[in-house]
This record gives structure tokens, sequence and C-alpha cells, in this order.
């Protein structure tokens, strides 16, 4: 897919003061969501931590705290919501591959702790400051692993929800992990662009939204694997 350059998304972000959890929750609120008073803090301590190893490991590269906040994190709001409106089990297994600074994931978990979600990681100092990261945050329910995608699917049960912002070009991950999405799972594709009038055979298209980011739209595609008839 192309990508848009930083610095073009970057300018719908404001001034950035100091980070602070007043700081965040106006800016959440001004963006359209209400977390509780717990889940702002939590959110507050994430951006924190991103920016501290930012400097080190150059986990998402040359943001603010309140342009990441605005052009990153808040995608994982919009996807909350999105999987909400989704036919989805009490508890989805959930799959997050390339998960790299937990984005969208940790952020996702923080709002939206529904059934268990597996951040997916190969680059070891990603994975292991994602592992800290859940554990200082005290996230429920959501483990990292440390490998590759392939290593983890022959070790684990199927996903009802497979998310993927940037892990590979999608109709390659369709081809790469589709085999291992329940029957009635779905594979939720993060885009910069609207989804194809022509998926590949054997899916469908379940679901689909779009936002705004500053003068960007960005979308939500949700695939379903087509179910054979008996």
């Amino acid at each position: 897919m192309k990508s848009r350059s930083a610095g073009a998304e970057r300018k719908v972000a404001g001034r950035a003061g100091a980070l602070s959890v007043a700081a965040v929750e106006g800016i959440v609120q001004e963006c359209g969501f209400s977390p509780d008073a717990a889940q702002v803090e939590q959110l507050t301590e994430y951006l924190s931590l991103v920016m501290k190893w930012n400097k080190v490991m150059n986990l998402i590269g040359p943001y603010s705290w309140e342009e990441a906040l605005r052009t990153l994190i808040m995608d994982s709001l919009h996807l909350a919501r999105f999987l909400d409106t989704l036919s989805l089990p009490d508890a989805p297994v959930c799959w997050d591959f390339g998960a790299g600074a937990g984005l969208p994931g940790i952020p996702l978990r923080v709002v939206w702790n529904r059934g268990t979600y597996h951040l997916v990681e190969v680059r070891e100092k990603r994975a292991l400051f994602m592992q800290q990261t859940v554990a200082r945050l005290k996230i429920a329910n959501t483990q990292v692993f440390r490998g590759r995608a392939e290593d983890f699917m022959a070790t684990h049960e199927p996903a009802d929800i497979l998310l993927s912002r940037a892990f590979m070009p999608w109709e390659k991950l369709l081809e790469f992990a589709g085999g291992n999405i329940a029957r009635t799972g779905r594979v939720v594709i993060l885009a910069i662009e609207d989804v194809p009038a022509s998926l590949p055979e054997g899916w469908r298209l379940e679901a689909r939204h779009d936002y705004a980011v500053g003068a960007d739209t960005r979308y939500f595609w949700s695939l379903a694997p087509i179910m054979a008839s008996n």
C-alpha cells in the first residue's frame, strides 16, 4: 500500500505542551472519546513509556507525544468502537502480528479487553518493550510472543480476529494466515485506502469503517472467510 509522509499526517497536531493525564484526557475527549479515569492514566503511562523508549529504539519516529496520541494511539480508540460492531464470540482470540511498539494493540487493550490478545513481534527489543509495558500497565489477558508469526501460529488455536496494520501486504496476509483463522473469524485491516471492489477468492467484506485524522481518512476492513456449503 502507498504511505503518506509522516510530516503530512503530523500537521493535524497542535503545539504539544507537557505530557500529563489532564492533557491526554483533553485531547481524547476533543476527538470524541470518553475513557474512564483509570484508562486515561494507562494511556498516559503508555505514551510516556513510548516517548522514553523512542529515544533509544526509534519505536515510532520523530513524533511529539501529542502527535503520537492524535495520529497513532487514536487509531486504537476508533478500532475499539469498530470491533464492538462485529459479531464476535464472548471471549475472542485476537492476534496482532508485527506489533512493534504495541500499536494498535496496547492502547486497544486499555479500552477494549474482551477475550485474549496476542502481540506477536520477532524483534527482541520491541518484544521486550511490549512485555514490560503490558506488565507495568497491568493489562489482563494480553500476552507478548517474541518470534516469527509462523512459529506462533503453529502452537496456538485459530484466531477469531487477526489485526494487521503493516505486517505485510493484505493480499499476502490472507494467503499467509488465512488457514489459521477460525471458520467464523475475520482479518481486520487498518488501511489508508478504501477496501477494493474485488477481493481474493474465498473472502468477503464483513464490515468497513472510515474516520478522519486531520485532513486524512483512514479505514478498517473486516474480511471474513467464505464458508463452503455442506
